[in-house]
C-alpha cells in the first residue's frame, strides 16, 4: 500500500484493516507509519507492516522492494504514490518529465511485476492504480500528473487483458478532489500564482462540484476496499470515477 502515511492512501489501509486484511504501509515518513500500524485493526489477527520508501528515488526503491519481494508475497496491490509538482506544460522541460515518469510509471510497472509472480500462482489478485480525474480531463496547472497518470491507466487497461483469466482485476481509480495535503498544496501555488487567499480557490473548486463539496479520504477507501474484495471479481479494466459528479465527459 503505497502512499500509505496520509490522505488517501492512509485512509485505504485503515479501510482495508477494517475489512480483515493484513496491510504493509509503504511511505518516506517511519515515524508516522509506526503510529498507524498501531492503530490498525488486528480483530482478525492481521500482522502489519511497513517499509520506508521514497518513490522519486527509484534506484532505491527498487532495490527496498526487491528486498521485500524476496521474503514476502501479497493479494492485493495499491499503486500510489506522492503527486509530481504541479505547474502548467510551458513550465516544464524533458527531466521533469522523467522524474514524473520514475516517480509515476516505472515504479507501478516494477512493483506490479514483482507481485504478479504470486498472484498467478495462486489464480487471485487485485491491482488497484490511484490515478486521477485529469487523465479523462486535464488539469492546465497539473501536466506532469496529466502525462504520467494516463500513461497508467492505459498500461493498466492493457495489463488487465493479459491477466484476467489468471483471477486477478485490474482497475484504476480517477481521483477527484479530496480535503488531503496535496490538494492543499495545490491550491495554495494555485492561490499565489493568481493573488487570491487559498480558501477562495477551494470555495471555487467546491463549486464546480455538483456534490458542492470535496471528498473524504474515507470515502475513497470504501471504493478501493470494494474493488479489492471477492465481490469485485467481474470488475477489471475499468476507470472508475470518484469525484461528487465532477467529470462531464461520459
Amino acid at each position: 500500500m503505497g502512499g500509505s502515511s496520509k490522505g488517501i492512501g492512509e485512509a485505504i489501509a485503515r479501510q482495508l484493516a477494517e475489512s480483515g486484511a493484513s496491510v504493509t504501509l509503504m511511505a518516506r515518513n517511519k515515524e508516522r507509519m509506526k503510529t498507524i500500524i498501531d492503530e490498525l485493526s488486528t480483530d482478525s489477527g492481521q500482522e502489519h507492516h511497513y517499509l520506508v520508501v521514497d518513490f522519486s528515488n527509484f534506484d532505491a526503491f527498487k532495490g527496498t522492494i526487491s528486498s521485500f519481494f524476496e521474503h514476502n508475497t501479497i493479494d492485493i496491490l495499491i499503486n500510489n504514490t506522492q503527486g509530481p509538482e504541479g505547474g502548467g506544460a510551458l513550465e516544464k522541460n524533458v527531466e521533469d518529465y522523467q522524474r514524473a515518469f520514475d516517480l509515476l510509471f516505472k515504479s507501478v510497472v516494477f512493483t506490479t511485476e514483482l507481485a504478479l509472480k504470486n498472484m498467478q500462482k495462486n489464480g487471485w489478485g487485485r491491482i488497484i492504480n490511484v490515478a486521477s480525474v485529469s487523465v479523462k480531463e486535464p488539469l492546465s496547472y497539473l501536466a506532469l500528473s496529466n502525462t504520467i497518470r494516463a500513461a497508467v491507466v492505459t498500461w493498466a487497461k492493457s495489463l488487465a487483458f493479459d491477466v484476467a483469466q489468471d483471477g486477478i482485476t485490474v482497475n484504476s481509480v480517477l481521483t477527484g478532489y479530496f480535503d488531503t495535503d496535496r490538494i492543499a498544496q495545490v491550491n495554495a501555488k494555485k492561490a499565489e500564482k493568481m493573488g487570491v487567499p487559498p480558501e477562495e480557490v477551494l470555495s471555487s473548486m467546491e463549486d464546480l462540484i455538483p456534490a458542492k463539496r470535496i471528498g473524504k479520504p474515507k470515502e475513497y477507501g470504501y471504493l478501493v476496499t470494494f474493488l479489492a474484495s471477492d465481490q469485485a471479481a467481474y470488475i477489471t479494466g475499468t476507470n472508475i470515477p470518484i469525484d461528487g459528479g465532477l467529470l462531464k465527459s461520459l
